[in-house]
């Protein structure tokens, strides 16, 4: 069976393209039929937060991603050290004894030469008396995995045909100086143990991938996984998203009120051949296919996302939003205004100019109409059809038409240039406050 695996460190909150890669994982499982996996890649204890962890399980059940098992690396520290030493008595993980300093000589070295800056496996050469005396006085081993000879080639289902020459990797460290193990091993035995088919995550893994692979037939012997490599998003400026720009948090967006859909909706065909449209999580399942990705960085473009959202907030219902409208708002409201909404976070001020009170501007030209208007508004309770009739009786006394009759009325009633239609604002903002807010225009 399919299965998949999304594994976030609870090192920071979700950005967008964190989102993308769970997605995508989450669409290719649930199309094939498959399972999606949900590990925490939690070893990083200096820099882990609760906080962290809790928004990424409130993230994915925002956007609508369900998985159907969870896993934590900081429950299988057991399992790392059993193949690891493993690894150790295969000869394949061996103590190394350099520190920064010195490693940072030796790649300036080869650099210097025109070399690729790869370890040399000089601990490789150190007897047993050596190891023994380094470790004597103080120093503690960090361990390497030897790679093989040779080149490593997959296909992936995005970048097509890879080969990548070990000899200009270096020989990953697996475990720190201080025993703890990092990604690169506990990702391949959790892959392994966990029976992944399929990787699917960004470009910037492609090389890591080759090692990854070289590790996995060394732990196991089960079917390699497939592997999918999607090109990183851009941002605006053509440079990579990070967890650091929190204008593209989800956090942020969410905030703001875009739609989750719209996110999905974008995010599940950015950089494919397909052009994003506003689809529900089952529409978007069925027309998953992981061959529409092409192989160009694609760039967020936050305003085909604002179209998205607009889109998926003119459809929705009362019944969808209600909850998060503000308090006492009913349905003529949300009909009212939800044809101008690009978030809904925007229905709050739409709330306070139909409830509330503003600061009136000057009206050019203006004060024919705005004494006709008192002078002719019908009497309470304004209905669905009072705009029209007050309307055409302003235009009846003064001759006005067009954005001469019109846009007066809409700044005294709202403070707004433009806005929702105002046949719907009328019989909110009522009887007694257009009274109100027409005097102040009409001495």
């Amino acid at each position: 069976m399919t299965k998949v695996r999304f594994a976030p460190s609870p090192t920071g909150y979700l950005h967008v393209g964190n989102a993308r890669a769970a997605l995508v994982n989450y669409l290719f499982a649930r199309h094939e039929g498959g399972k999606f996996l949900l590990r925490l890649d939690d070893t990083d204890s200096e820099r882990g937060r609760p906080e962290y962890e809790q928004g990424i399980y409130d993230d994915l059940r925002w956007l609508g991603i369900t998985w159907d098992e969870t896993a934590r690396q900081s429950e299988r520290t057991a399992r790392y050290e059993e193949v690891a030493e493993r690894l150790k008595a295969a000869g394949r993980l061996y103590p190394c004894f350099e520190n920064e300093d010195e490693l940072a000589a030796k790649r300036a070295a080869l650099v210097k030469r025109k070399l690729p800056p790869v370890y040399d496996r000089a601990a490789l050469n150190m007897t047993a008396e050596q190891r023994a005396t380094a470790e004597a006085n103080g120093k503690r081993p960090y361990w390497r995995f030897k790679l093989s000879d040779g080149a490593v080639a997959w296909n992936d289902l995005v970048l097509g045909s890879r080969n990548i020459k070990l000899g200009t990797v270096s020989d990953p460290v697996l475990i720190r100086a201080d025993g703890t193990p990092l990604y690169t091993f506990t990702s391949v035995v959790d892959d392994a143990d966990m029976g992944i088919t399929h990787i699917i995550r960004g470009e910037d893994h492609v090389s890591n991938t080759a090692v990854q692979i070289d590790l996995f037939q060394a732990v196991s012997k089960g079917p390699l996984p497939r592997f999918a490599h999607l090109p990183l998003i851009s941002g605006g400026d053509g440079e990579k998203l990070s967890k650091r720009i929190g204008s593209i948090s989800l956090r942020s967006l969410r905030a703001d009120g875009v739609e989750p859909a719209a996110i999905t909706a974008y995010l599940a065909r950015l950089g494919t051949n397909k052009d994003a449209a506003p689809l529900g999580m089952d529409e978007l399942i069925a027309a998953f296919n992981i061959a529409d990705f092409g192989r160009s960085p694609p760039r967020f473009d936050a305003r085909q996302l604002l179209t998205l959202n607009r889109k998926l907030l003119h459809a929705l219902s009362f019944e969808d939003v209600k909850a998060r409208l503000p308090e006492g708002a009913g349905e003529d409201f949300w009909h009212a205004i939800r044809g101008n909404l690009d978030m809904l976070s925007e229905a709050r001020r739409w709330w306070e100019v139909v409830h509330g009170d503003f600061l009136p501007r000057e009206i050019r030209d203006g004060e024919a109409v705005l004494k006709a208007a008192l002078e002719t508004l019908p009497p309470a309770p304004l209905g669905p059809d009072s705009w029209k009739t007050w309307t055409t009786a302003i235009a009846a006394a003064t001759g006005a038409a067009g954005r001469a009759l019109y846009h007066p009325l809409r700044v005294a009633l709202t403070g707004e240039d433009q806005g929702p239609e105002m046949a719907g604002l009328l019989p909110l903002i009522g009887h007694e406050r257009t009274m109100a807010r027409l005097r102040r225009f009409v001495v």
